[in-house]
């Protein structure tokens, strides 16, 4: 096990690699000067001029990134130069922000999507399976930011049970911050349950048509003892594989739904930085993004080797 999680991480060492030159040099063919932009209208052309230099944007490209680099092997991924502050600290604090509505949504979403998937395979073209199929379908069809605006006009304005706008930090008020999470949390369960239902269904469907699965019913176990104890463990690796690219997906930025709460989270700081043009928090962002995908699919691997534990042999 050691040596298979040994192996995934050193070969994820080219993917950084690459994604760190990528990012870097594409980010300086966006138009828009992070100078200027810092400054305004408020600035002459020597102003300007000093403060290129002080950020280091009057060096060649290769010579700015040369610095990044060796800079980013000791643990530095340089200073905002919107915001001013270090900004691996800044990219963890709006980290934790995101994690707090992604990890509960994403549980709530498997709890609840994973057993409907199942019992629509079970009961296949039956009033029970059409209906989760056609409610998983809806779900996926509509938009989040429009999912989320439906839910703050409801809860939030008509019915006042839940705050419109804001976050307030569970540290400061642990109740206050909970109910500021519960309309977002509630936004990406409803859009993934549609998403892990289908995956679930399908994948438990070709795990009935399987032979050890009538062999099973031959000797007379029940359909109950069938789902749970012979089809569920190999129907699950499918379904594993598609939380760990939407864990990974939605913990590297949701940007819709922290604009549409104004919740500051890691999404939410990449399109500010992006608007600004901060290359050191944009660069250490995507950096950031790249490890926590390579981090989500090694815990993936690691857990469907439960499940089927011929991968750690592979």
């Amino acid at each position: 096990m050691l040596r298979f999680a040994f192996g995934r991480i050193l070969s994820a060492i080219p993917t950084l690699l690459i994604v760190s030159v990528t990012v870097f040099f594409l980010i300086r063919l966006v138009p828009g000067d992070p100078a200027a932009l810092l400054m305004g209208d408020h600035g002459d052309a020597a102003a300007l001029a000093e403060l290129r230099e002080r950020l280091g944007l009057d060096q060649s490209v290769l010579t700015q990134f040369r610095i990044w680099f060796f800079n980013l092997l000791s643990g530095d991924f340089g200073t905002s130069i919107w915001i001013g502050d270090p900004v691996l600290p800044l990219i963890l604090q709006r980290f934790m922000v995101s994690v707090q509505v992604v990890i509960p949504a994403v549980i709530f979403a498997t709890l609840v999507a994973v057993p409907a998937g199942i019992l629509a395979a079970a009961r296949q073209n039956s009033a029970v399976d059409v209906s989760l199929i056609s409610i998983a379908t809806l779900l996926l069809s509509v938009p989040t930011f429009w999912l989320g605006l439906l839910l703050l006009l409801v809860f939030g304005l008509h019915l006042g049970w839940l705050p419109v706008v804001g976050y307030v930090s569970m540290r400061t008020d642990f109740v206050g911050g909970l109910l500021y999470l519960v309309l977002p949390v509630v936004t990406l369960f409803l859009h993934e349950i549609g998403t892990i239902i289908r995956m679930s269904r399908a994948s438990t469907l070709e795990v009935l048509g399987l032979d050890y699965i009538t062999h099973a019913r031959a000797k007379g176990l029940s359909e109950g003892m069938i789902l749970w104890r012979h089809t569920f463990k190999n129907a699950f690796g499918p379904t594993l594989t598609l939380l760990g690219l939407i864990l990974g997906n939605l913990l590297s930025g949701i940007a819709v739904i922290e604009t549409v709460f104004t919740i500051p989270g890691l999404g939410r700081l990449m399109v500010d930085a992006i608007y600004a043009r901060d290359y050191p928090v944009i660069q250490g962002c995507m950096l950031f993004i790249a490890f926590i995908y390579v981090l989500v699919n090694l815990c993936i691997d690691l857990l469907y080797s439960f499940f089927d534990p011929k991968v750690v042999t592979q």
